[in-house]
């Protein structure tokens, strides 16, 4: 009995040792923290009537904008130059955009009502 306690502490003690000490180590350019700077959405929440909301950054260059719905498919990507993103074709319901400027991504959900 005290055999099989032995067994299983060792090979627990294995997992737990292997998951922290053959880890990937990822030493590029890429860091989680960076964040587009200033990013805003607005109006979020956005009535059903309205035609566009506002997407600014404080350099304001040009985004990509991929909308996915509440289960993850993709459902429309556009580039958007100014601030300015038209909606009018998105239903009722919740989004996630992934924006990309300047090779910095940031998720952000948007709800239209």
């Amino acid at each position: 009995m005290i055999k099989n306690y032995v067994l299983l502490l060792f090979i627990a003690s294995l997992f737990f040792l292997s998951s922290k000490g053959y880890a990937q180590n990822f030493t590029g350019n890429f860091s989680e923290n960076q964040k587009i700077e200033a990013l805003s959405i607005y109006p979020n929440p956005v009535s059903n009537n309205r035609q566009y909301v506002n997407i600014t950054t404080r350099f304001n260059k040009t985004k990509q904008i991929e909308f996915f719905n509440v289960i993850g498919k993709k459902i429309y990507a556009t580039v958007l130059n100014g601030k300015e993103l038209n909606i009018s074709n998105l239903a009722k319901g919740v989004y996630f955009l992934k924006i990309t400027e300047n090779n910095i991504t940031e998720t952000r959900k948007l709800v239209i009502k």
